[in-house]
């Protein structure tokens, strides 16, 4: 399969891609998938296509505001060719019931769920993350930044 490009790798990864919502959330009730559940669909595919991923977090400064800023880049083995997307989640300065190393790890969590989601086009427009307000008026929206894709 060397002889195919990064982004029909891609295409074939992003078509064949079922990561199912493995996780239930008890206050709301609702289903979601993990990164976890992202990666434990995809490990097969990369193997299959002969590519590999890695995922790096940085923290970034923002009117105040310190997010996590996590980039997954999809690596083909043989070109050395790369394509990548990038999530963002704002790290709380607190959260009850966690200490900062916590709130660290699931913040990076979730930017790294959005960039594999931004990524592979995994659609979470049904997700309740994406649609639960947990009570308040407004929803949560998907920052997802997708890059040298062409």
């Amino acid at each position: 399969m060397t002889d195919v490009n990064i982004r029909t790798k891609l295409q074939r990864i992003q078509s064949s891609l079922k990561a199912p919502k493995g996780q239930t959330n008890k206050f709301g009730g609702y289903s979601y998938r993990s990164c976890e559940d992202i990666l434990t669909a995809l490990k097969p595919l990369l193997k299959e296509n002969e590519c590999s991923i890695i995922i790096t977090d940085d923290l970034m400064a923002m009117e105040g505001r310190i997010f996590v800023q996590s980039t997954s880049a999809l690596l083909d083995n043989a070109s050395e060719q790369v394509v990548q997307a990038k999530g963002f989640a704002e790290h709380a300065e607190t959260k009850k019931g966690m200490d900062q190393s916590q709130i660290t790890g699931s913040t990076s969590s979730y930017a790294r769920k959005y960039s594999l989601n931004g990524l592979f086009a995994i659609d979470d427009t049904k997700d309740a993350d994406a649609t639960n307000s947990h009570g308040k008026a407004t929803t949560k929206t998907n920052n997802t930044k997708t890059e040298d894709l062409f």
